[in-house]
């Protein structure tokens, strides 16, 4: 078992943004830096018998790049991901408030 865990410790750590979207591009003098919010989780067990198994999962979501041209560095947002994490959290945090509001009127 001991084996499986340090394997996949091993695997997780060359996870981030470069292995999903790749490097830093250079174009024309331009460097374009993808930016991600990225997280993993693994988990693995045993039984008595000595049968193993393990899996894993991860979310990525794209936040935008830096792109630099010369001295000049700025963040440049995708706004399709933004809007498609934003307007769930919205409805949903506006759900969970009302719901406190109702409850401390009671």
């Amino acid at each position: 078992m001991a084996n499986f865990v340090l394997d996949l410790g091993k695997q997780s750590a060359s996870l981030g943004v470069a292995s999903v979207y790749g490097d830093q591009q250079d174009v024309d003098g331009v460097r374009f830096i993808p930016v991600a919010l990225s997280w993993h989780g693994f988990g693995g067990g045993s039984d008595d018998s000595g049968n193993e198994g393990g899996g894993g999962g991860g979310y990525t979501v794209p936040l935008g790049a830096y792109i630099r041209k010369g001295d000049d560095l700025r963040f440049e947002p995708n706004l399709v991901s933004l809007l498609a994490v934003a307007i769930p959290f919205v409805f949903v945090a506006g759900r969970a408030l009302s719901r406190v509001i109702r409850a401390l009127k009671k």
